[in-house]
């Protein structure tokens, strides 16, 4: 495993251990996500850049523009919920309420 492999899958490992350990604030939750988003990018750059064909290298930018939608997604949501509950705090959030 080359030091580049090894930096992106630690960097991905990080962003999931992270969501699953620290779920305190929506916000923290939403940075966890990110990060994962960003070394699949990277994940997959490398990929395509190993592979060297050009039929992969459009996959990266999309997978980077989803990646924006989402935390764009995630950011309007982090404001709906702090508007009507008050704070980010996951514990406060009930989803069966209307």
């Amino acid at each position: 495993m080359t030091p580049l492999h090894f930096t992106f899958s630690t960097a991905f490992l990080l962003a999931l251990a992270g969501l699953a350990f620290h779920r305190t604030h929506l916000l923290s939750a939403l940075l966890c996500l990110e990060g994962m988003m960003l070394s699949l990018f990277l994940g997959l750059s490398l990929w395509s850049l190993e592979l060297t064909s050009v039929n992969f290298s459009t996959a990266p930018l999309i997978l980077l523009a989803f990646s924006a939608c989402e935390a764009s997604a995630g950011l309007s949501l982090l404001v709906a919920t702090a508007r009507t509950h008050g704070s980010d705090h996951l514990k406060n959030l009930n989803l069966l309420q209307c």
